[in-house]
Order: C-alpha cells, then sequence, then structure tokens
C-alpha cells in the first residue's frame, strides 16, 4: 500500500505540532546593514534595503498635498543646487513615480502616517524611487533634511548620488528644541542670524530663544518709545582703547551697539517660519533693566537713575518701579512684540532682580503698604503675575526663568530652569510646562576642552558633557514628565564679541544638542555619535562653519601662554579678549579676576638667565557686588607698577621685577625688558604677580619665555 498521500495529509495537519521534523523552516533574510550616513540627530527607527537609487540632474522632484508638501519640495531642491550637489530642476507637483522622489503631505486618517505626529515622517529610499511622507509640512521639511544628509554623506562621484535603499520612520523625542541666543550683550546682524536659523533647521532645531533686552542694550524697536533704541541700543565698550576711538562726528568716544528695526524682525521671524522654527522674543523684567531706564529715566526707582548704557558684565541693581505707568508702559511695549512675534509663549526673563533699590525706596515701600505686598519677593510676584494676566487676556503665555516660580504662577504660564535642574522639577511638580537650559550643563559661552585659549568661560562644557545630559532627571516622577516641554542651549554672549566666535562656540555641540532633543533615548550612544559627527563635520565645512576643535593641554617646556600656567587661587576665572585693537583680532587672557595671579609649576631653571615676558592689560568691568572689595592690591613701588616674580611661593621675597612703564600706554601687548634672576638650578614653581594701585585695569600674562 502506498502511503505517500496519507504522510503529506498528516504532515500538513500536524506541521505546527513538529511531527514532521525532517521539514526545516524557512530562514528568515539576513537584516541589510544601513551604512554610516553621519545622520544627525540619529533618527527613531532605521533599516537597511538592497541596492541604490541613482539620483541625477534629471531626477524628478514632485509633491502632493498641497502648499506644505510643495515648499517642503522646494526646500530641498534649493538646499541641493545652493550647494553644488546636484542641479535638480524646480518641484513640481504630481505623484511620485518611477525614478522620481516624492513629498507627500498625507491626511490624518493615513494608515501610514497616523503615528507620526505633527513633526515626524517616513522615508523610504528604493532602488526606483525616494518617497516622503508626513502628516504635516513640518514632518515633510525634516525629512527633506534627513535625504540631505543621507545624500551628502559621502562626496559626490560624477554627476549623481549613489543613494543607499533604507526605511526611515522618525519623529522627536521632545517637542521644544532650542538655542539661546544673546543679542543684548552684542549684536548680531539680520543676516547672520537668517543664517544661524539655517544652521538650526539643518539639525532639526526648532525654538530660537532670542535675547533681546538686558542692562547692556535694548536691540528692539519699538515705535512708541523710540528712545529705547536710539539711546538704549548704543554704548562705548569697556577700556581704554574704545575710550580713546573718538568719533569725528561727535568729539566723544565711539558708541557701538545695533537694534532690530521691526521691517528686520518681521524678516527674520518669516526666514524662521519657513525653516519650521518659532522665534521666543525675551523682554527683561523686573530686573536687566538699565539700558531701558537710561533711555526712559521715569522707569527707574532711583533719584539719580544711570545716565549712559553700561558695558560691564554682571549683574546690576537697576530695577523697574512698580507704578501703574510702568505697567502701562509694559503692555505697550508687549502689545508691539507680540504684532511682531506670533509664538504661544513670551518670554519675560525674570532672573537675577537684586532687591537693593526696591527696599531703599520710600517710594516702592509705600507702594508695597498699599498692595499688601510683604516683602520685596512677592513685590516680583505681583510685577510677574500682572505681566501674566495682560499676556494671557491676548491669547498668549508667560515663560521665564525659574525665578518666577517664586510668586507662583498661572497653570498655563512655563518656567525655563537654568539654575541646575532644580526649577524644571519644581516646576513639574507644581503642573507647569517647563523647559530645561541648565547652567552650566546647556551655557554654551563655556569652553569646549581645557586646552583653548578663545574668550569664554574658564570651566569646560565638552561635546562629550552636552551630549550625555539627562533630560528627563531621575527626580522628576514618570507621570510628570509630561510637562517636561524640551531643552535647550544657551549662547550668553559677553565673551562673543564677533558672529565668528557665536558660530564657533556653538558647533559642533549643536549637533549633540539636537540629538538629546530628538531622538529616543535608546538611540543616545555617544560611541556611535562620534563616527557620524565626522561625516557631519565635513558637512560643516561645506557650509563655512569654523567649529571648535578638541585642543590637548600642550605647554612648551621654555614659553608658556597665560592658559598653560595655573593659578593662585580661586575666584571669577575668565578667558578675556585684550579690549585693543577696536578692529581684528584681539590677544586672549587666562585671568582671575579677584586676584590675578600666575603660577608656572615645575619651572625648570637649569641654564636660565633671564625670564622675558609679554603682558597686556584689560578693563575691569565686571559687576560683581561686595566680593569686589575683596579683591587684594599690591602696593606698587612706581607708579606705573610693577610684575614681580616669586619662587616656589606667592609669599616669598621677588627673585625678579620688571617695570610696567613700556606698556603703560600701548593698548595691546608688550614685551618687557628681560628680567634678570639669580642662578638657580633645579625645578621650581614660579609665581607672577602685578603690583597695581587700583583695580581697573586688570594687568594679565600674555606669555612668558625661559631663556638660556
Amino acid at each position: 500500500m502506498n502511503n505517500t498521500p496519507l504522510r503529506v495529509a498528516l504532515c500538513f495537519v500536524f506541521a505546527l505540532a513538529g511531527a514532521c521534523g525532517s521539514q526545516k523552516p524557512t530562514p528568515k533574510p539576513a537584516a541589510i546593514p544601513v551604512p554610516n550616513l553621519g545622520l544627525v540627530p540619529m533618527p527613531s527607527d532605521i533599516s537597511g534595503a538592497s541596492g541604490n537609487f541613482r539620483l541625477a540632474a534629471n531626477t524628478e522632484v514632485v509633491y502632493s498635498g498641497g502648499e506644505g508638501a510643495a515648499s517642503a519640495a522646494a526646500y530641498f531642491v534649493d538646499i541641493a543646487v545652493q550647494q553644488k550637489l546636484v542641479a535638480l530642476s524646480k518641484a513640481s507637483e504630481g505623484t511620485p513615480g518611477g525614478g522620481s522622489i516624492g513629498f507627500v503631505l498625507a491626511g490624518d486618517a493615513d494608515a501610514g502616517t497616523k503615528d507620526l505626529g505633527a513633526e515626524g515622517y517616513s522615508l523610504d529610499v528604493s532602488t526606483d524611487r525616494i518617497t516622503i511622507t508626513a502628516r504635516t509640512s513640518t514632518g515633510l521639511f525634516y525629512g527633506a533634511v534627513t535625504l540631505w544628509q543621507i545624500i551628502t554623506a559621502k562626496p559626490l562621484q560624477g554627476v549623481s548620488i549613489s543613494v543607499p535603499a533604507l526605511k526611515i520612520v522618525d519623529a522627536p523625542r521632545f517637542v521644544w528644541r532650542g538655542l539661546m541666543l544673546d543679542s543684548a550683550r552684542h549684536y548680531q546682524s539680520p543676516e547672520y542670524i537668517k543664517q544661524f536659523l539655517d544652521w538650526m533647521a539643518l539639525h532639526k532645531l526648532n525654538v530660537l530663544h532670542w535675547h533681546l533686552t538686558d542692562d547692556q542694550a535694548w536691540r528692539l524697536e519699538i515705535k512708541k518709545y523710540p528712545k529705547l533704541t536710539s539711546v538704549g541700543a548704543w554704548r562705548v565698550p569697556a577700556g581704554a582703547a574704545a575710550r580713546a576711538d573718538i568719533d569725528p562726528a561727535t568729539g566723544k568716544p565711539r558708541l557701538h551697539g545695533g537694534f532690530y528695526t521691526q521691517d528686520q524682525v518681521r524678516d527674520i521671524v518669516a526666514h524662521a517660519a519657513s525653516r519650521h522654527i518659532t522665534v521666543l522674543p525675551e523682554i527683561e523684567m523686573p530686573g536687566h533693566a538699565t539700558a531701558a531706564v537710561v533711555a526712559y529715566p521715569r522707569l527707574g526707582v532711583t533719584d539719580k537713575p544711570p545716565t549712559a548704557v553700561p558695558s560691564d558684565w554682571g549683574i546690576y541693581p537697576t530695577l523697574f518701579n512698580v507704578d501703574d505707568s510702568t505697567f502701562s508702559f509694559f503692555e505697550d511695549v508687549l502689545t508691539e512684540v507680540m504684532q511682531l512675534f506670533p509664538s504661544a509663549y513670551i518670554h519675560v526673563g525674570g532672573d537675577e532682580a537684586m532687591k537693593d533699590e526696591w527696599q531703599a525706596s520710600p517710594r516702592v515701600q509705600a507702594r508695597m503698604k498699599e498692595l499688601g505686598v510683604k516683602d520685596e519677593h512677592a513685590l516680583q510676584g505681583y510685577f510677574v503675575h500682572r505681566i501674566e494676566k495682560f499676556l494671557s487676556s491676548k491669547g498668549r503665555k508667560l515663560i521665564g526663568w525659574d525665578e518666577v516660580l517664586e510668586g507662583g504662577l498661572a497653570p498655563d504660564s512655563g518656567v525655563m530652569s537654568w539654575r541646575g535642574v532644580e526649577g524644571t522639577i519644581a516646576a513639574t511638580k507644581a503642573g507647569h510646562d517647563t523647559v530645561l537650559a541648565p547652567a552650566p550643563d546647556l551655557y554654551f559661552d563655556h569652553w569646549q576642552s581645557a586646552g583653548d585659549i578663545s574668550p569664554g568661560r574658564s570651566n569646560t562644557l565638552s561635546l562629550k558633557d552636552v551630549y550625555e545630559f539627562d533630560p528627563e532627571p531621575a527626580a522628576i516622577a514618570p507621570e510628570q514628565r509630561k510637562h517636561i516641554l524640551g531643552l535647550q542651549a544657551n549662547l550668553w554672549a559677553e565673551m562673543m564679541r564677533t558672529e565668528s566666535r557665536v558660530t564657533y562656540m556653538a558647533f559642533p555641540r549643536i549637533a549633540a544638542l539636537a540629538e538629546v532633543a530628538w531622538s529616543p533615548a535608546k538611540r543616545i550612544n555617544w560611541d556611535d555619535f562620534q563616527r557620524r559627527l565626522e561625516k557631519q563635520l565635513v558637512r560643516y565645512t561645506s557650509l563655512g562653519i569654523v567649529y571648535a576643535r578638541e585642543v590637548p593641554v600642550e605647554p612648551g617646556p621654555r614659553r608658556r601662554v597665560s592658559h598653560d600656567l595655573d593659578q593662585c587661587g580661586g575666584g571669577y576665572l575668565l578667558s578675556l579678549e585684550d579690549d585693543a585693537p577696536i578692529e581684528g583680532e584681539r590677544a586672549t587672557f587666562l585671568v582671575n579676576i579677584t586676584d590675578p595671579c600666575w603660577i608656572w609649576r615645575g619651572a625648570d631653571l637649569t641654564k636660565v638667565k633671564s625670564i622675558r615676558a609679554v603682558v597686556g592689560q584689560i578693563p575691569f568691568n565686571f559687576q560683581i557686588g561686595k566680593d569686589a572689595e575683596k579683591i587684594p592690591l599690591h602696593k606698587p613701588a612706581t607708579p606705573e607698577g610693577e610684575l614681580e616674580i616669586r619662587l616656589d611661593d606667592c609669599k616669598s621675597a621677588p627673585v625678579g621685577i620688571a617695570s610696567l612703564k613700556p606698556a603703560v600706554a600701548n593698548q595691546g601687548l608688550t614685551a618687557l625688558p628681560p628680567i634678570l634672576i639669580d642662578k638657580t638650578q633645579g625645578k621650581h614653581d614660579l609665581c607672577f604677580r602685578f603690583t597695581r594701585a587700583k583695580v581697573d585695569p586688570i594687568w594679565a600674562i600674555g606669555q612668558i619665555e625661559l631663556v638660556e
């Protein structure tokens, strides 16, 4: 009897039970690896496929779904052409077909896009076509950015680009992915800000927090109060060089600064919107008020308000008063601000408001009694509440630095945490939406590496430090993390005098910020990020971005600059730029502004006959309160002062002295005559300190050389 049919039937029936063990299951095909395309930020999900798509000048770019799809397609064509990647033709409306790149704006009900959210997209590259699909124009725009990164992952080959087949499904981790740009301390041109917005967009960042007012300047044109910019936007920079730079038209030191007209602001806001970036304006109150008070003294508290926009850095005591007329002023200002900026939030500052002026003012104290306010901290709460109520009446929400929490906030007001992450923790517990912008973790005015000698805060915030920042602190309960809108880095510009310096301090740390803000936690991997960043740095070069590099600390055996030397004690340690020349490159000095003193550890003095010192002088332009009274002054032997060199101990008798007379009248660097020292052998610590009769200027070491 032939049992073959019966066996086949039984095998079919019992296959799932393994009755026919001789028949092996079909193995799954091996996953196709995705090449290193240098994608930053890393997409949520990415998988490889077989083959490549050939992108060339004759590749058709089409779109469907309306204006949002058209703008995303046009953006991709423009960036490809402008960067001379491939000369694509203008995008046209149509359905993606063979050999084309398609941008498809799908409806909310579309099964393929319902999980992408407002900013997500899918990108499908096959050998036949490339298709980007999203629910919104924002999602399509980010898909275009990712495709741009893919086609720039390797050098152009001939007249076409080989695009590896792959599938990406991507959406951001946080809705707030931002950078704060300080245009108050130093002015940047509208052209530069628009370029900076372009660079932000290429990292999928979506908020530019624009710091427009502070003690040192008011940069935004307000039609009703023209003196805010005609007076408040200009100052004489600190230092002897600026004081000597006389404007022939006035016979006085030349004013530096600038402001943004309302037409310029509208143009910048529109450009940002085209890059899917919200511009968040910041109008500081009740502190950081000096420039406004100089323009309109009635806004101040004291009978003798400041008369010139200051050039010092730090915290000024100047506050706005709390008269009804001052609140009318702010309502007028904010009305014009809201006409220019469509952002849901308006930032009101609220930080570092020293209460001394309020405490000392009989008028303010009487006002507090009238309002039933118990103390000055509660008075700031009243101030913020009143502005908050006005903004709410106009359909906007208030956001401020974490000090705004101290007086309580309306439920829909936001908190930006800068004093560590504690403000975010407190805000989420109180039910407020919050943005992480903590110092020092996300303060880009810090050096990127210890070997850097550029101006900035001297403690290091490395690329890795930014990348390893945790945007969801463990102290925040899981159910409260819904209040974390996202994070931003801050570019405080006290020590960023030029636009090139802003760029240098922002990049490449902006890439680390972008990945932490966009990519899911499962994608955060430092080693993988480093590999991808190599290709991103090539893109930076093609975009004209001069970025900071990790600089090793390698002091020379016989010659050192101030950054190679140790400091004698703690205090305010900064890398400061010389105040001269007015135009062009300037020297930088690493200096403890409260005790300028440097140590060369273990200097080998064998065969050394003299020491050559190059010195400079920089202005003491720092508002540091009572700490300024503690600065030691070492009595000079001559009116000009001296550089003193001590051996092993900064309190020992000097072994060498040089007069500063040759340097007093020189605004730049001065090489002092050789300083002869005793015939000392072996290795010793060398201590360098200046004598001076007053705090300003600060004398600083430029370079020290041991001469045999």
